[in-house]
């Protein structure tokens, strides 16, 4: 079964075609710029991607622009629409109504956008790639995974902000997650690659990227997670800040004259490594920097390493335990500095990285020594599997199973 796995963004439009049996990724690529005179559109797997400009006036255009690689030219990866069997889309807000991933109708269409107040950026991108896929390919199954399902398992001890309850009643305001999807997957991959049932493990995952989160996933369950009502809360990030004292936010407000988008802009898009160092965004330009003797670059890589030890505490004592943190995404997949930072005096909670372990890039591996009463696993993540994997069982069988991923 092939299952066309659609990313929307604001401006972009990100797909995978995989065969969900046998796992391949038959092609893949990404429109980016959708809307500007500036789109382009990269098709093709490795070695044989193709880059070509490509005016696509909003989501609906770039579609077409996809299903016409797809079908036709070098890359083609299938002969027709007929060879799609289905369509996943992710979805980063699900809200209070989604424990899981749904077949789409026009009920889900409608609750994804009442929760776009919650995620106004990626719902509203979501419903973009949704009515362009029902407009290119009308009657086509279609499947939406939430990155925040994952986490309805956390109780209200810890989903709970301590704020008037009414506040609750009325709006909502909860702890809900994001990276939901890839917390799932290395939790589920991690219980195969350990060859321990994933309902007898205490983990803590750890999504490291521009974009950071950790969770802790009790005997298969999400029971917290760093990220909150909206995905600025938690860790230090790229650009966002992460959890800070509330009371900074009116005070900033009232010092600097902004109003509530300008302050909400500097905490997502001005924060985190990038406000820290004043170099970069990305980790590995900070490093470089911090390398070179830059004293706000190298702040900034303590800070990024310290948010990330302090989580990885917190939820040793809610779980009272862990038998394994999971590491993924681009730093905690490639970044064998951080790592070293992350792990750094966790000997005395029986916490050891292995260097010469460490050092090792680019496939499932065990870090942690061989005496480390907690494992430490490096698993590259698979969004887009677990996409279609979720669209493949819900289509196709009519329900979902959760299951260990051989």
């Amino acid at each position: 079964m092939n299952v066309l796995v659609i990313n929307a963004g604001s401006s972009s439009l990100k797909y995978q075609l995989v065969n969900v049996e046998t796992q391949e990724v038959l092609a893949k690529g990404i429109c980016e710029r959708v809307g500007s005179a500036e789109a382009f559109h990269k098709h093709g797997i490795d070695d044989n991607e193709l880059v070509i400009d490509e005016p696509m006036e909003d989501h609906n255009a770039a579609m077409a622009v996809v299903l016409e690689a797809l079908t036709s030219g070098p890359n083609a990866a299938i002969g027709s629409l007929d060879d799609i069997d289905a369509i996943g889309h992710r979805v980063v807000q699900g809200g209070k109504y989604f424990d899981r991933s749904v077949i789409i109708d026009d009920d889900v269409v409608a609750k994804i956008d009442e929760l776009a107040e919650l995620a106004p950026l990626h719902n509203k991108a979501a419903l973009m790639g949704i009515e362009a896929c029902r407009t290119q390919m009308p009657g086509k199954p279609m499947v939406a995974v939430f990155d925040t399902s994952f986490f309805q398992s956390i109780p209200p001890k810890a989903y709970m902000y301590p704020l008037p309850y009414e506040l609750y009643e009325k709006y909502a305001i909860r702890k809900y997650g994001a990276h939901g999807t890839s917390h799932r997957y290395i939790s589920e991959r991690a219980a195969a690659f350990m060859d321990e049932p994933l309902e007898d493990l205490k983990l803590i995952t750890c999504h490291l990227g521009n974009g950071c989160s950790i969770s802790a996933v009790d005997h298969g369950v999400a029971v917290d997670t760093s990220m909150g009502l909206t995905p600025l809360d938690g860790l230090m990030m790229g650009t966002r800040c992460g959890a800070i004292d509330p009371a900074i936010v009116p005070f900033i407000m009232e010092k600097e004259g902004l109003s509530t988008q300008e302050v909400n802009d500097l905490m997502n898009k001005k924060s985190g490594l990038l406000g820290i160092s004043g170099i970069s965004n990305d980790l590995r330009s900070v490093k470089e920097a911090s390398e070179a003797g830059d004293a706000r670059a190298q702040l900034a890589y303590e800070m990024y390493s310290n948010s990330a030890k302090k989580y990885i505490g917190q939820y040793i004592a809610v779980m009272g335990g862990v038998d394994a943190i999971v590491l993924t995404a681009g730093v905690g997949e490639n970044c064998e500095k951080m790592r070293r930072m992350i792990f750094a005096g966790l000997q005395p909670l029986g916490i050891k990285i292995d260097p010469e372990k460490n050092k090792l890039r680019g496939h499932e591996r065990e870090i942690s020594t061989d005496d480390s009463a907690v494992r430490i696993v490096v698993i590259p993540t698979n969004e887009e599997y677990m996409i279609a994997r979720d669209t493949y069982q819900l289509v196709k069988e009519g329900s979902l199973e959760i299951s260990e991923l051989a």
